[in-house]
């Protein structure tokens, strides 16, 4: 019996170690050969050059600054609305290597990096397998291997809000209370959130823990996953900061940040939203065969509840 477990334990890490060394390949290959011309990259690298060779660490322009307008969406001084944070980490990276191509993709392809690394602890608790499997899932899709090394926030922000979540999911599988030091780690994470890419981490994560709450009062019995208000409430404040300055000091901020960029997003045309139907089949397909599997392990579960229960 201990010789079948030891074989199971040398082939799960037989497992882990190839799909690990497959995610980091891919991870670091797909988007060769590098350039700056789709996904608005260019506007994301001008930041941080801005940084290194004007000196603009707060707040930035895209590189269409001084030209006229086009449809009214800008100001002529063209601000760049993404908060700061990326941008930073991708200055100093270039001062210490003075290699743009590096210093712009590294931020991304660390943080693509140290997410899976949570994935697959996160999963852990629930056996090797699934965890491998947590792990495979995440690395081994179109999408995640495309915004492994694009010059965006994306990847960053990702990393950032799944940890949000992993916290408070760990507080409700723990059932343990939120410590002072839990509160701390929250803050930061939210921090860091919010200084990537502004307040949108919220409608990640406040919408699941909303409704979590909501079903806590007809089951008294789950947990608490409410860390209480002061981690919210403090790093949103730090990033209204930047705001308020912005928007006193910067010529073009409240029109380029607050109006045509968050305003705008709840205007139809500006930033070429879809219906929520056309996003479903976009996912499935980014994410197969994982959708896929999900999808018929879903059933598969149903149909057996469906069975016990008569």
């Amino acid at each position: 019996m201990s010789q079948i477990a030891s074989a199971k334990t040398g082939q799960n890490r037989r497992m882990l170690l190839i799909v690990s060394i497959l995610t980091v390949c891919f991870f670091a290959v797909s988007n060769l050969p590098w350039n700056l011309d789709d996904y608005d990259q260019a506007k994301q690298a001008f930041v941080s050059f801005q940084m290194v060779g004007q000196q603009r660490w707060l707040y930035q322009t895209t590189p269409d600054e001084g030209t006229k307008a086009s449809g009214g969406r800008h100001s002529p001084h063209h601000i760049n609305s993404k908060p700061p944070a990326v941008a930073w980490v991708s200055a100093a990276l270039y001062q210490l290597t003075r290699s743009w191509d590096f210093a712009w993709r590294f931020p991304s392809f660390v943080a693509a990096l140290v997410l899976a690394v949570l994935v697959f602890r996160g999963a852990r608790t629930f056996g090797d397998l699934p965890a491998l499997y947590a792990l495979a899932a995440f690395g081994l899709n179109l999408l995640s291997v495309r915004l492994a090394t694009l010059v965006r926030t994306d990847m960053p922000l990702a990393l950032v809000t799944f940890a949000v979540g992993l916290l408070m999911f760990e507080k409700i599988r723990t059932r343990t209370s939120w410590t002072t030091r839990d509160r701390v780690v929250l803050f930061v994470a939210l921090t860091a959130a919010m200084f990537v890419k502004g307040p949108i981490v919220w409608a990640f994560v406040l919408p699941p823990l909303v409704l979590y709450q909501l079903l806590r009062n007809w089951r008294p019995d789950f947990p608490n996953a409410w860390s209480g208000w002061v981690p919210w409430i403090a790093s949103f404040a730090l990033f209204c900061l930047w705001v308020i300055f912005g928007i006193r000091f910067i010529d073009g901020f409240y029109e380029d940040v607050i109006l045509n960029e968050f305003g705008a997003r709840f205007h139809e045309g500006i930033h070429r939203s879809q219906p929520l139907l056309f996003y479903i089949p976009h996912l499935l397909q980014k994410f197969a065969p994982w959708s896929l599997l999900i999808i018929g392990l879903l059933v598969v579960a149903l149909r057996k509840t469906k069975a016990a229960t008569g």
